[in-house]
């Protein structure tokens, strides 16, 4: 058992709350006074558009965890600058003996803490971190020859039968609260201006940090039965919402989780269908842990070897998917969703990624990126995850001869028109028919109606991309 610490630091990252904390839990136990600290890292930070959603939420997450800090005795220190100078300089100037902070399984993150380790080790302090991020990481669910899960199914059913009640068991921080500390360097957050943002805008269902969460668990969980029913359509209030604050940590993983498996358990369908939604994160995070080439090529190195469609002519046809310019309305109007608000629906985003990759022929990791840049809840190994999936490329991905037809993916999931309607008003006024294939319409109908006719004929676009991937599989 180590001695016990006179001064200790926890580094916040992407667990932006003071309830079931784990660093912060380990640090309150583990050392008489605590501090805590935020560092907006300009590593990250100096790449983003000066208008980014994420940015706006963090800060107002920051807000939230500073004034539950203070009702506690404790507060939050915020610095701007890069993380591998600000953690060990303000180490240094508390004089703690160790800095506390949660596992971030991204490739650059595993470097950037590493150097941070390093660094402290100078001065004879040390980095201690913890898992809190999932509910099960790394090497904690195996197959029988000791080897990480390749397909969903079975790391599910593995998941299931090792989760018990320690695995999801909260943290008691308020038990140890006492041990927090203030300091004079804690002045409060800076505003968007104060680092060099402007505002963005969030979407109207997300509210920031974790009493935000908690009003979005307690709505979900008036209709979390209906959530297997309704979770596909678009028009209809299906999600939880909570995708932005499990990617950014203001609500707890284990909390979701431990609702859903004992809903689960008492025979809620639409929990358990939830649930599963949560393992596939788990799921997406121990990819990324036993193979970080996967985040920039394809998790199958045979696919690195599609000839995607490249040039003028395909920048063209990346920029009309990107700005929701397509001619298919599912499509657009799930582009202007993301663009507008920073959300998509996750039926959405596997149709956008087929119509690109298979539609369009446009290389998987472009797509990507785009929502990398737009999406509020990005999270690295969910979305390579599911971008790979979507072009047959990653692990347990669709067969590549699955191609999602946008018109009957229209059809089936908005077949009113309704979520059509709000992201493409220039076709509010079409009759419900003809507003999943406007072009079919003659062309008396569609005067005075500013939309583009289909950039792709769907059906010789999938012919051309099973030829695209039959190359592919004749060398497996």
């Amino acid at each position: 058992m180590k001695p016990r610490l006179n001064r200790a630091l926890v580094w916040f990252r992407r667990d932006l709350r003071v309830d079931d904390q784990a660093a912060l839990y380990q640090a309150l136990k583990s050392a008489d006074e605590v501090f805590c600290a935020f560092i907006l890292d300009r590593d990250i930070l100096d790449a983003l558009p000066r208008e980014d959603r994420r940015v706006e939420f963090i800060l107002g997450a920051l807000q939230v965890l500073d004034e539950d800090l203070r009702q506690r005795g404790g507060a939050l220190i915020v610095r701007h600058g890069f993380a591998t100078d600000e953690i060990p300089r303000l180490a240094a100037e508390l004089g703690v003996q160790a800095v506390f902070t949660n596992h971030d399984d991204e490739p650059a993150a595993c470097k950037r803490d590493a150097l941070v380790a390093e660094l402290l080790q100078s001065f004879n302090a040390e980095l201690r971190t913890f898992k809190d991020h999932v509910i099960f990481e790394r090497r904690e669910v195996m197959t029988a020859a000791g080897g990480p899960y390749g397909v969903f199914t079975p790391y599910k059913n593995a998941w299931l039968k090792k989760v018990d009640e320690f695995y999801l068991s909260s943290y008691p921080v308020e038990r140890h609260a006492q041990a927090l500390a203030k300091s004079k360097l804690a002045t409060g957050v800076p505003a968007l201006k104060g680092i060099g943002f402007k505002p963005a805008g969030l979407p109207s269902h997300v509210s920031q940090g974790s009493r935000g969460a908690q009003g979005l668990l307690e709505d979900f969980l008036n209709r979390i039965d209906e959530y297997d029913r309704r979770r596909d359509f678009p028009a209809v209030k299906g999600p939880s919402y909570l995708s932005v604050h499990l990617r950014f940590g203001t609500v707890s993983i284990r909390r979701l989780a431990r609702i859903a498996h004992e809903r689960m358990q008492g025979g809620d369908h639409g929990a358990e269908v939830w649930l599963s939604e949560l393992i596939w994160r788990d799921f997406y995070h121990q990819v990324m842990h036993h193979h970080p080439h996967a985040m920039t090529a394809a998790f199958r190195p045979e696919y690195d070897a599609i000839r995607w469609e490249t040039g003028a002519h395909a920048d063209e046809l990346f920029a009309a998917w990107c700005e929701g310019r397509t001619g298919f309305p599912l499509v657009d109007a799930a582009m202007r969703q993301i663009n507008q608000t920073g959300y998509m629906h996750n039926r959405l985003r596997m149709v956008v990624a087929s119509f690109l990759t298979k539609d369009l022929g446009i290389d998987w990791r472009r797509g990507e990126a785009w929502f990398a840049r737009q999406l509020l809840d990005f999270d690295l190994a969910a979305n390579n995850g599911g971008w790979q999936w979507a072009s047959s490329s990653g692990c347990d991905a669709q067969p590549y001869f699955r191609i999602f037809n946008p018109t009957s993916q229209s059809e089936k999931f908005d077949a009113e028109g309704r979520f059509i309607r709000r992201y493409c008003p220039e076709l509010a006024d079409l009759p419900t028919p003809a507003i999943h294939a406007p072009w079919e319409r003659a062309p008396l109908d569609m005067q005075g109606i500013d939309y583009p006719r289909p950039i792709v004929d769907h059906a010789v676009a999938r012919e051309r991309t099973l030829e695209r991937y039959a190359v592919v599989k004749r060398r497996d």
